[in-house]
């Protein structure tokens, strides 16, 4: 998770049907039902013409229903050989599988539906563009709200890498943002911001835990208000407005040993436990003694040089520097001709992809102008 803001002329403020089957069997109890029993076909010394009984060391027995008029057996008297009886099958009815339609299911507006493979709005201030990887549902989730309190100069904004699931980037983007802005708003003290954005964080984690469901999430979220950039991070890279959470950074190793865990180089990746590759997030409940949901947060004051935040996932930081990545939204932003947000997002999205990402990408681009 990461965000860079572009900065007109200095440096770039940046961040590095199943087989198996649990209705009811057919197979019946009923004392009604048939014995159909399967012999080992050998050869046998008794006369054609007796039924050859049932093999005692057989296991194969099947009780069949009765036949019904209408079912899949018959036995009429004209079909008849040696004496035994053939069973005859009629082809069975056509099956009319009924064929689904796709559902549009965003719920609560600012979060993108599992089922779309891409996502893109364009609000007032704003613009993001998510696309699904080789995953069967998107797992990044994004939340958007401005005019925070009827104020026009306050917004949050956020983008949430899920992984093992959409849950916990679902939970988040609908939850974070209320956390954050109910703390912010009881303690009343500009200088206690920090400490808010902090408890809205833990808060979340706590409410999602107790969800009891699996999975988890990285967190890149800034909050503007008073005239400032308030971002913060759980999992993820953000520098240097704050620091990379992974399990190979010296403190992170440290405090992940102190606690008892143990991280492993797992195929190149550094990883807690051999499993997760983040330190820090929402939810990861098995996890959760060294994975902690405690964010990083940075305070910079939103100056006329300041030009746009991009907030993004994984997927892009993985594949695309921080400053290719300002360098290619900037014409799009503060174009001359025409200015194009969305069309930036998608550039970026796409670069990755043809980069042979194969994560989901998620870009969020915000305007900072107007918040001075």
């Amino acid at each position: 998770m990461s965000c860079s803001v572009a900065v007109c002329n200095s440096p770039v403020f940046s961040p590095s049907s199943s087989l198996f089957c649990s209705k009811t069997s057919i197979i019946s109890q009923s004392p009604e039902a048939l014995n159909l029993s399967l012999t080992h076909l050998k050869p046998s010394s008794s006369s054609p013409a007796s039924p050859s009984p049932s093999s005692p060391s057989s296991p194969f027995r099947l009780r069949l229903q009765k036949p019904t008029s209408g079912s899949l057996l018959s036995t009429p008297s004209s079909s008849s050989v040696s004496g035994s009886t053939i069973l005859k099958r009629k082809r069975p009815s056509r099956l009319d599988i009924p064929v689904s339609t796709t559902a549009l299911c965003f719920g609560v507006p600012p979060t993108p539906c599992e089922v779309e493979r891409e996502v893109e709005r364009e609000g007032d201030g704003y613009s993001v563009y998510c696309k699904r990887g080789r995953r069967e549902a998107m797992e990044d989730r994004f939340s958007a709200s401005v005019e925070l309190q009827g104020d026009s100069k306050q917004a949050f904004f956020g983008v949430f890498d899920g992984h093992g699931g959409a849950k916990a980037a679902e939970f988040a983007a609908q939850k974070l943002e209320k956390n954050i802005v109910d703390e912010v708003v009881r303690r009343g003290d500009r200088s206690g911001v920090k400490e808010a954005v902090k408890d809205g964080y833990l808060k979340t984690d706590a409410e999602f835990l107790k969800e009891d469901v699996s999975g988890g999430t990285c967190c890149v979220t800034a909050l503007i208000q008073n005239g400032n950039l308030i971002v913060s991070n759980a999992g993820g890279v953000a520098e240097p407005l704050t620091s990379d959470h992974r399990p190979s950074r010296e403190d992170e190793k440290s405090r992940i040993e102190t606690s008892g865990g143990y991280v492993d180089l797992c195929r190149g990746v550094w990883r807690i436990q051999g499993s997760l590759a983040v330190s820090r997030g929402i939810g990861d409940q098995h996890l959760k003694q060294w994975v902690i949901s405690e964010p990083e947060t940075k305070i910079i004051g939103i100056k006329p040089e300041c030009e746009f935040l991009i907030l993004a996932s994984d997927g892009l930081w993985d594949k695309v520097s921080n400053q290719e990545a300002v360098d290619i939204a900037r014409p799009s932003c503060l174009g001359i001709n025409k200015v194009n947000p969305l069309g930036a997002c998608k550039k970026l999205v796409e670069l990755s992809v043809s980069r042979g990402s194969s994560d989901d990408v998620s870009v969020m681009l915000v305007q900072l102008g107007r918040y001075l």
